[in-house]
């Protein structure tokens, strides 16, 4: 079993077309086509469905992916430490991340990142809906959300600290609340899914279920509706520290911190052994990030 033609199989399955794999690989069209028969060949089972739009992986192939992936893990680890002891990664990095977060916090360390490593390239997928990591052909993700599959592992490289914000002219115009039972006085701007805000007091936990005339999904529109003196939201320190910092939005309620544990996340496939390319991203990452993260 060749290792180049289980790197091509894995490509193949995430770009679900021979030839942009093989470009990938600096392969021509013909040759990834070859090697692919080569590898079917020396498996004994037909890995893929050809036609003329797209290749899609056959149920031997789907079974053959993870366990290619985790040889061609293993196989960059050990060149990785053998000789020199010192990590040499190589190939293409794929991720995937939350579109804002990504966009705000993820594309700005690429530069150094890349010349850290000038032999990894980077292929970012930013989407706010859950991608399956193996069958999407992903090194890693970053993720803000709970894990909940089990066979993946996570790997804390921030905190995801929450808090009340509204602008100077909400301020001005509507007064700023003290507890938060004022709440209940004021326009609040709803991020579907998180009705509810619960505070931490002194004689513990209060839970406000929040109203207001807006509601949406997105959490830079909740932060620039609140920009615009729309009403008090509550955002993540990552989304809206530069609107803190130059003063479009303050801080309310700051005695009263919301009870949650949000975090930062990498995520990545269990294996054996971590890839030389996502364990010095992952390090690289949380060391840009800082402890506690420059957002906050």
């Amino acid at each position: 079993m060749n290792i180049d033609h289980l790197r091509l199989f894995v490509r193949i399955a995430s770009t679900h077309n021979i030839s942009l794999a093989g470009k990938e690989l600096g392969l021509s069209a013909p040759v990834a086509s070859m090697h692919i028969s080569k590898l079917e060949q020396s498996i004994g089972a037909r890995l893929i469905h050809r036609t003329t739009r797209k290749v899609s992986l056959t149920e031997e192939g789907q079974n053959l992916l993870p366990y290619a992936q985790e040889i061609i893990d293993n196989v960059d680890a050990a060149q990785a430490t053998v000789g020199s002891g010192k990590a040499c990664p190589k190939g293409t990095l794929r991720i995937a991340a939350p579109a804002s977060f990504g966009r705000m916090h993820l594309i700005s360390p690429l530069k150094g990142f890349l010349a850290q490593y000038p032999d990894l390239a980077v292929d970012i997928r930013l989407t706010d809906s859950m991608i399956d990591l193996i069958d999407g052909g992903f090194d890693l993700a970053i993720r803000n959300a709970e894990l909940k599959d089990s066979t993946l592992i996570a790997k804390k490289i921030a905190t995801d600290k929450r808090i009340m914000c509204a602008s100077p002219d909400y301020i001005a115009e509507h007064g700023t609340p003290q507890t938060p039972s004022d709440l209940y006085q004021h326009m609040c701007i709803n991020h579907a899914g998180l009705e509810s805000w619960v505070f931490q007091q002194s004689d513990g936990p209060v839970s406000v279920k929040v109203k207001g005339k807006i509601k949406v999904d997105h959490g830079e529109a909740v932060r620039d509706a609140a920009v615009n003196g729309m009403g008090i939201a509550m955002c993540a320190t990552w989304i809206a520290y530069e609107h803190l910092n130059d003063g479009r939005l303050v801080q309310v309620l700051a005695d009263y911190p919301l009870v949650d544990d949000s975090a930062i996340w990498v995520v990545y496939p269990s294996s054996k052994q971590l890839a030389p390319k996502v364990r010095v991203f992952i390090d690289y990452i949380a060391q840009f990030y800082g402890n506690p993260p420059y957002w906050d």
